[in-house]
């Protein structure tokens, strides 16, 4: 169920959503049925209970799920009482109405012992409504159509209309002071996610995408089921950056075990090989030589592309093909630990490295074979695994979200206001600071555009405008 689903004056409800709502039935203030999505409802329960005990505020429910016939006959009502006009600023057409999701409510309070209809008593209902909606997105709700932002949705302030998306969204919306259609349009952030073990890279991509409710989702380095550690994942506008973060270097903690070699050269593989283990290995020498530049072969278990056709699927359909080769430098590599038959060591490498592979090529050097047993990413570019948080933080609500220029080395410059006009259209601009790669142009802290050397000039790289 995606609960940022957006419907508006432009995005009207679709079957195939409709076909999954799972509503339940309800009373309203006026004592009769009324449907609404299941978890919308639990959590409005929350947020009635919580307004009761907190402010001595008590909420009932006006209106929830409409069917579109419902909202036709709504439509036409307030079309004949109160005109057009009206109804442009209040009541939408019908398949463009929010109700038609279960997740929007109309709320009503209790004033006087009595729940007063906040479309008649405006006055008299919103300074009570309005003590509710600071407390909204503790429980994944936000208002919907807030002050001065009519502009964007299309609808004039509705204090008694509120809208369940999910904490996090909810969370986020409130914080910076956004429409539901601005967070799924211009929200973006990076997350530096710490990766479980057996949980794909896409698992995770999958998950943050689910909570966060928004589809532009992207990782920028592949970790294996086996591997943990950093994995930067970007969301929404982020996902522009991507190919940056990939580009960084990345530092492994990788465990070996000498004397059996597997399919997929780590130990969840099936083992293709035994051989004894020499005596008195020099591992720290050897591994030594390896602070270089070479070219690395590809495991057949990976996810490169040859011929239009991944590797892996050759491989586990027991094709032979030949196996492309990459250049990868390793910047630092040293021994951490060491006993007869396997050891441990970190390793500062260049992207595109397999440490699979490395493993395979040190192995070799050391006239043995091994298979690695674990891989810890321990730091990508600036970021350090100590920095990250686990998918059930998120969860549990205990996170950080980064900014997108908090995550790129790159010189950040305010913009002076006679370059405002040139750098928000994209246009090519004189390189006045020296800039010898990239850098990143703000206006009052907001991020505008990410601009790169072009001769003695600076061109737009990334627009964010």
């Amino acid at each position: 169920m995606k609960y940022t689903v957006l419907v508006n004056k432009i995005n009207y409800i679709k079957d195939s959503y409709l076909n999954r709502i799972n509503l339940v039935t309800t009373k309203n203030v006026l004592d009769k049925d009324i449907l609404i999505e299941e978890e919308t409802y639990n959590n409005y329960l929350k947020l009635k209970e919580f307004i009761k005990n907190e402010l001595d505020i008590e909420i009932g429910i006006d209106t929830a799920y409409r069917s579109i016939n419902e909202q036709e006959e709504i439509y036409n009502h307030y079309l004949e009482i109160n005109g057009e006009e009206y109804c442009n600023n209040y009541v939408a057409v019908p398949t463009y109405s929010e109700h038609h999701t279960g997740l929007a409510v109309d709320i009503e309070a209790k004033i006087n012992s009595e729940f007063i209809y906040s479309d008649d008593n405006f006055n008299l209902t919103e300074p009570v409504l309005k003590k509710i909606h600071p407390y909204l997105h503790k429980f994944g709700f936000i208002l919907r159509y807030p002050e001065n932002k009519k502009d964007i949705t299309g609808y004039n302030y509705e204090p008694w209309h509120i809208r369940y998306v999910g904490e996090i969204p909810a969370k986020i919306i409130y914080e910076n002071n956004l429409t539901l259609e601005e967070y799924l349009q211009d929200f973006g952030c990076v997350l530096y996610i710490n990766k479980p073990k057996d949980v794909t890279s896409f698992d995770v991509v999958n998950e943050i995408s689910h909570l966060f409710g928004i589809k532009k989702v992207g990782h920028t380095g592949t970790l294996d089921p086996l591997a943990t550690g950093v994995m930067l994942v970007c969301v929404g506008k982020a996902t522009k950056i991507v190919e940056l973060l990939t580009a960084n270097d990345k530092e492994y903690i990788a465990g070996v075990k000498l004397g059996i070699e597997t399919d997929t050269l780590d130990i969840t593989g099936e083992v293709i090989d035994e051989k004894d283990i020499p005596n008195n290995l020099n591992i720290e020498e050897v591994l030594n030589s390896y602070k270089k530049t070479y070219l690395q072969e590809v495991p057949k278990y990976a996810a490169v592309k040859v011929n239009g056709k991944k590797l892996y699927e050759y491989a586990r359909n027991n094709i032979e093909v030949e196996l492309p080769k990459k250049e990868v430098t390793i910047k630092e590599i040293e021994l951490l630990n060491k006993d007869s038959n396997s050891f441990e060591f970190r390793s500062l490498v260049t992207k595109g490295c397999y440490i699979r592979s490395l493993i395979k090529d040190i192995c070799t050097s050391l006239n043995t074979i091994g298979t690695m047993t674990s891989l810890i990413r321990t730091k990508q570019g600036i970021i350090d695994i100590k920095d990250t948080n686990t998918l059930e933080d998120l969860k549990n609500n205990n996170y950080n979200l980064h900014k997108i220029e908090e995550v790129l080395d790159y010189p950040i410059i305010e913009l002076p206001s006679d370059l405002i006009k040139e750098v928000t259209n994209g246009m090519k601009i004189t390189n006045n600071w020296d800039i010898k790669d990239k850098v990143i142009f703000t206006i009052n802290n907001k991020l505008i555009g990410i601009y790169e050397v072009n001769h003695n000039n600076l061109k737009v790289w990334k627009n964010f405008n």
